[in-house]
């Protein structure tokens, strides 16, 4: 099936490239390209309201919004490229919502909107069986190579790079408990910067080739930005606001930050189940997971609390759960290399830290952990706040209490 122009031409919008010159692929990408935002709600009746879920009954399959601004180059900004995490659409919908009660025709800067995985967003899904990541197939993927998902991102890539870029956005939520924070793949200050206006905790990950993130950031300042958990208000009001801030820049600094203005992190590893380890959670309840026997066909009991340890610095020797498995998890680093050794160790039954480091994204959901990572382990960088990172580890043990770190109160 061709690349879809989608809706037929009128006289308020641009025409666009005829569909021959565009490869034919067997998913199909529409685009829309309106010259005011009163246009959209006309052509689109109902999409402003709609949720993630019910897409589908609008979209035919990954979407190109156009939207007129009074800056160019635009800015772009992907959404639902992971089904579940709707953060993105919502904050979205709430600024041109905006933008329309006050009788906008132009945002303050020309916007493109990449509407993702609807099919996976109709089933409340990260993707679905058989679908590869749509956050793991852009250029410089790896994997997935000639895929119809694959080759759709790389013609977005493709049409994107030709309108011209002011900077790229990728908004996620995450399934466990986290603060707010940045990913970057470069510590320059235009990224830097981008990401201080979401929050000041910040990440530079050079790894995952293929993400949207990474393929933009040889062309603009981008950042993936994570939201905290789906459905609630606040994280969709934050992202809301991030995304009206960077339409109203005007440029980006060429001076780097101030030491404390930030708190840099960098991974040094993500961390997989290892294929054929069968894992389960431990029960919440249950100190007794320490004295009880593993369940019959688990060969990994992780503990039920684990996201609780999210951005919080961790001493060597931290327990994440019990093993029959003599190294249940792979750990890699951003070139791809083994470095399990160097994290995790398992001592008499008991899966445990070999270093200090702080993780992020750990997830208390099975089906994301196999479809994704169990976490990531980072490190803080000293520039952040202008000292050593091993002065500012704690010393985090199993008699500190499980409560969750002050930053993420919003999530």
């Amino acid at each position: 099936m061709a690349i879809v122009i989608a809706p037929a031409m009128t006289d308020r919008m641009k025409p666009m490239p005829p569909t021959d010159m565009l490869p034919t692929l067997s998913l199909s990408l529409s685009q829309y390209h309106f010259e005011r935002l009163s246009d959209l709600p006309r052509h689109l009746p109902g999409l402003l309201d709609c949720p993630a879920r019910e897409l589908h009954h609008h979209l035919t399959g990954p979407t190109l919004l156009h939207l007129p601004g009074r800056r160019q180059p635009e800015l772009f900004v992907s959404v639902l490229l992971h089904g579940n995490e709707d953060v993105g659409w919502v904050a979205v919908q709430q600024l041109l919502r905006e933008a329309l009660a006050h009788r906008q025709d132009r945002l303050p800067r020309a916007l493109t909107v990449l509407i993702g995985n609807v099919q996976a967003a109709r089933q409340g899904l990260r993707r679905l069986d058989g679908q590869p990541d749509h956050n793991r197939v852009w250029p410089g993927a790896v994997e997935y190579l000639g895929s119809p998902e694959q080759l759709l991102m790389a013609e977005v890539h493709r049409l994107q790079c030709e309108r011209g870029l002011f900077a790229a956005i990728d908004l996620h939520n995450n399934t466990g408990l986290n603060p707010h924070y940045g990913i970057v793949c470069q510590n320059t200050p235009a990224h830097l910067h981008l990401a201080r206006l979401f929050s000041r905790t910040v990440v530079l990950f050079r790894g995952l080739p293929g993400t949207q993130t990474a393929a933009f950031t040889p062309l603009c300042p981008a950042v993936a930005v994570e939201c905290g958990k789906p459905g609630v208000a606040a994280n969709e009001a934050e992202a809301a606001r991030f995304l009206a801030a960077a339409l109203h820049l005007s440029e980006f600094p060429d001076h780097g930050r101030q030491e404390g203005d930030l708190d840099l992190y960098h991974t040094l590893a993500r961390v997989k189940v290892r294929e054929e380890v069968r894992f389960d959670f431990a029960p919440p309840e249950g100190i007794q997971e320490d004295i009880a026997p593993l369940p019959p066909g688990c060969d990994l009991w992780l503990d039920a609390r684990l996201d609780r340890l999210n951005f919080r610095e961790l001493a060597a020797g931290r327990r994440f759960g019990r093993s029959r498995h003599p190294m249940p998890l792979r750990a890699e680093d951003e070139a791809g290399a083994d470095i399990t050794a160097r994290c995790f160790q398992v001592r008499e039954g008991e899966l445990r830290l070999s270093r200090a480091a702080m993780p992020a994204m750990l997830t208390l959901d099975a089906r994301v952990v196999r479809q994704d990572c169990l976490c990531y382990l980072m490190e803080r960088l000293p520039m952040a706040r202008g000292r050593n990172p091993a002065a500012a580890r704690s010393t985090a043990s199993e008699s500190e209490p499980e409560s969750e770190p002050a930053s993420t109160q919003a999530c």
